[in-house]
């Protein structure tokens, strides 16, 4: 597991209830769970919720939703007390929650006089700013309220001055070993003394992280490069307060097929989206774990049971990751055509009318013809609504070159005289096929079955008619040719 075995894995997936669960944070859990479970360790879920003004609580409905949707159970919450068979229903941590242990710490760092009250407005910090890069300095805090005594600022809040908690960073060149990147290094000389909390019950990001992640027992910290410039401000933080560091991974960002930055359709689109399109939760799995990772050997479709096995944080690329939704079409279809047929209706449910449900039969021949042209769910209304409703088509669709009508009505009288001697038992694929194919070499292939497919169909593509006969019966096949012949 680890070089020490005592040591139990533990990773965090900690979004802020703030917008929809999408592909990106998705991508965040899952290498996070992946990796929890190739270990052996624990999956944990935090909601870091503590931007009262941002955080809604249809956000986090959705996120735990979506979550569930993929598989991605975690393994514990704030209620030790709950049996291990709630797994996965139990939690989430909120940092909402948690405010108490955070001030607690706050209150520790401004005593060992390692934080401090500013009393700076937005102004004061403006013009601040201006004049240093007016002088080409990288703008940041030139720590003047650091020289107030703690005492005189408790006074001052007292008398209702508004102030912040900075946290006094250290002048120093920070290093640490990042498992995707290698040695990385920050020098916090560029970024100065930093506001950790609003005030003592109001952490902000930075703070609260570092705090949650040591009462966690977090080991491993998986997530994207864009927190790559949090990382020192954390470490420093970690130092201050005596904590352990755990191992860092900074997943590559992830980029459109022809490398430019990832178009807000995709990154942003909420999970939700793709599952009304019909998008299988194990497609998505598949899809996204490809997202900056590769297996061992080439290949393309992988169970959750073989990611798992094989998961490996130094088989991550440090190049961006493609978002190829072509691919993601190619996978989803292949999970597809792999649906059980005991689990067919029970698939479809939220994609097609209730009225088909109820013909379970039909749905289930209809659905074994069109899963191998579909690549979400929801195309498979527009392709397979023949077979439960006769379309309203024109008479002229049934011609085959240009076909004279007489000819078209002799050959769908001849197809109904067939078709009528064949025997309620024996309307199978392959009989049905065997009593009309030996026709079309006296009357021709396309001038007798373009015709008969059509009338079966309404549509100019569609399935074969021995399987669309075979699927519709003997009764529905034989009132449809005779619309058909009705309509000419």
């Amino acid at each position: 597991m680890t070089d020490d075995l005592k040591t139990e894995i533990r990773v965090r997936f900690a979004p802020s209830p703030t917008g929809y669960f999408h592909i990106g944070s998705a991508r965040t859990a899952l290498f996070n769970w992946l990796f929890a479970k190739n270990q052996g360790g624990k999956f944990i879920l935090r909601i870091e919720d503590t931007d009262t003004e941002r955080s809604k609580k249809e956000f986090e409905t959705d996120l735990l939703e979506n979550l569930k949707w993929l598989g991605l159970d975690w393994d514990e919450g704030p209620d030790p007390a709950k049996p291990a068979q709630y797994r996965g229903d139990f939690g989430p941590y909120r940092q909402s929650e948690r405010l108490s242990l955070y001030e607690g710490y706050l209150t520790r760092l401004l005593a060992e006089n390692k934080a401090y009250w500013c009393f700076c407005t937005k102004e004061e910090l403006e013009m601040e700013r201006q004049s240093m890069l007016a002088q080409g300095l990288a703008p940041k805090y030139s720590g003047k309220c650091g020289k107030i005594p703690l005492e005189g600022a408790e006074k001052r809040l007292k008398s209702g001055e508004k102030a912040v908690i900075r946290f006094r960073v250290p002048q120093t060149e920070t290093t640490f070993s990042d498992i995707i990147r290698g040695q990385v290094k920050f020098d916090s000389n560029l970024f100065g003394d930093i506001v950790i909390a609003k005030n003592l019950r109001e952490p902000l990001f930075n703070f609260a992280v570092v705090v949650d992640d040591f009462e966690m027992k977090i080991t491993h910290v998986i997530r994207g490069e864009d927190h790559l410039s949090n990382t020192p401000k954390q470490i420093l933080i970690q130092k201050a307060l005596g904590f352990s560091e755990p191992k860092y991974a900074h997943m590559p960002l992830t980029l459109a097929a022809d490398r430019s930055k990832l178009s807000k359709r995709y990154a942003e689109t909420s999970l939700n989206e793709y599952k009304k399109t019909g998008y299988l939760p194990e497609a998505m799995v598949n899809f996204i774990s490809f997202l900056g990772w590769h297996p061992k050997e080439e290949k393309d479709v992988m169970s959750r049971e073989e990611l798992i096995q094989e998961f490996d944080l130094k088989r991550m690329q440090k190049a961006g990751a493609i978002f190829n939704v072509t691919k993601l079409d190619w996978l989803n279809s292949q999970y597809i055509k792999q649906i059980p047929i005991q689990k067919v209706k029970e698939t479809m449910e939220d994609f097609i009318p209730t009225e088909w449900l109820e013909n379970e039969i039909l749905l289930l021949k209809v659905f074994n013809l069109e899963k191998e042209r579909i690549n979400t769910l929801a195309e498979f209304r527009n392709l397979a609504d023949f077979f439960f409703e006769l379309p309203d088509y024109k008479a002229e669709l049934l011609s085959w070159k240009e076909m004279e009508k007489e000819r078209v009505v002799s050959n769908l009288k001849l197809l109904v005289t067939e078709i009528e001697k064949i025997e309620e038992k024996d309307f199978i694929l392959e009989k049905i096929e065997n009593k009309i194919m030996p026709l079309t070499e006296a009357f021709g292939k396309g001038e007798l079955l373009w015709p008969l497919r059509v009338a079966l169909s309404g549509k100019d593509a569609s399935p074969g008619p021995f399987e669309i006969m075979d699927a519709l019966g003997k009764e529905e096949t034989l009132r449809r040719l005779n619309i058909a012949i009705k309509k000419i």
